[in-house]
């Protein structure tokens, strides 16, 4: 390292110290919102306009999620060597440009394979700039002089996502309801587009304050002990699977249980408000448990949210639904996480963040088409619901195998 870089790094550390990780994590998690909450998440209100309009079966609405997890996967798999090549911090905000220029995009096209290709990479660039700001955040967390609570930290970065979900809660159910429906998801890829690149603003000015990860030691490689976190990995693919399906398909659920467009943006809504209180909620009554059991719990309370509205349809039912799902589900993200950092030296961070996101989009590539294609046979969405409920049940119990690690140096 060059002394150059070591002085930028300590101007940022200390600016970061001053603001505190918790308020870095605020700034940074406007990252998510464009990423996820607008990215992939939003996708689930276009799906049954996109669907009736386009004239779709189930299997073909799941595959362009699926294709959004594709892409993800392949982000994830080079999101290390991009940030080891152009710096962490260019290459969260280069993600979030490139993610709002897909974004619009998908609103110029019908088509079937182009839509999947541009689902494709807005899920590569989502990835980049979700594991870039996890890692920026980590290193933040790493070099405060004084102790601060990293999970709640991490939880508030994550809750971005969730942010994004009460935003297009809020505006696109009333847009779709507005416009006829051949113009109205145009418009909606068109309004999301044009927020994502809104929220440079300020998450740029977040991620300057942010000190770089280290690079990994001098001869070394970027290799991280994988095989010995081999349940860990696998419960975070089962997540991956289950809560996908279910944040793809639910809203087309219970619009077929008849609620009203109102009552999908209120549910939305609901889902998302229910994500940024989650990490305030849920903080102070994991701090007993070890990671993997914290991760274990979450994933118990998910596999609930999401089979409740399997006994009955009727909006009550839904709303707390939402509440237990929504308030949970990037929780496990943020528990996952703070074990990569709590028994990982740092320069392995983020390729050991990377390489659980692999296993998580390789479980999202999955769930969607899976789900949609049992929608298909005749069990119709429910179906799809029920598979989201019993694969998140068994990533629970796969959560509760993983021992706890030694931390490292």
């Amino acid at each position: 390292m060059t002394r150059a870089t070591r002085e930028r790094t300590r101007a940022a550390t200390r600016a970061t110290g001053s603001a505190g990780p918790v308020t870095l994590a605020f700034g940074l998690s406007l990252g998510p919102f464009a990423a996820l909450g607008l990215g992939r998440f939003a996708y689930a209100l276009l799906l049954p306009t996109m669907k009736a309009q386009l004239h779709w079966s189930f299997a073909a609405a799941g595959a362009v999620n699926a294709a959004n997890a594709v892409g993800y996967l392949a982000g994830s798999l080079g999101a290390a060597r991009v940030a080891r090549r152009f710096g962490t911090r260019t290459s969260f905000a280069a993600g979030i440009v490139a993610t709002g220029v897909s974004l619009l995009a998908c609103a110029a096209t019908s088509n079937l394979f182009v839509l999947l290709v541009l689902r494709a990479v807005t899920g590569a660039t989502g990835a980049l700039t979700f594991i870039t700001g996890a890692g920026l955040l980590a290193q933040a967390i790493r070099t405060r002089r004084v102790p601060v609570d990293g999970t709640l930290a991490t939880g508030v970065y994550f809750a971005g996502a969730s942010a994004g979900i009460l935003a297009t809660g809020l505006a696109l159910p009333a847009l779709l309801a507005e416009l006829p429906q051949n113009l109205g998801w145009r418009v909606a890829w068109l309004v999301m587009g044009a927020a994502s690149f809104l929220v440079l603003v300020v998450t740029v000015r977040a991620a300057r304050t942010a000190p770089e990860p280290p690079a990994p030691p001098a001869g070394g490689d970027h290799r991280w002990p994988a095989r010995r976190m081999v349940p860990a990995l696998l419960a975070y693919g089962l997540f991956g699977a289950g809560y996908i399906a279910y944040m793809t398909f639910v809203v087309a659920y219970l619009r077929s249980g008849g609620l009203t467009i109102v009552g999908v943006a209120a549910f939305w809504s609901v889902l998302g408000a229910a994500g940024i209180a989650g990490p305030f909620v849920w903080t102070r009554s994991l701090r007993p448990f070890t990671p993997p059991r914290r991760a274990a719990l979450i994933l118990a309370v998910l596999a609930v949210g999401a089979a409740l509205p399997l006994v009955t349809a009727t909006a009550a039912v839904g709303f707390v639904s939402a509440v237990l799902f929504g308030g949970s589900f990037l929780m496990v993200v943020t528990v996952f996480t703070e074990y990569v950092r709590a028994v990982l030296p740092p320069h392995q961070w983020t390729p050991a963040i990377g390489g659980f996101t692999v296993a998580f989009a390789a479980g999202q590539c999955i769930g969607p088409v899976l789900a949609g294609m049992l929608s298909d046979t005749g069990g119709g969405v429910r179906l799809g619901i029920a598979v989201s409920a019993g694969v998140l049940a068994v990533g629970a119990l796969v959560g509760f195998a993983e021992r706890r690690r030694q931390p490292a140096p």
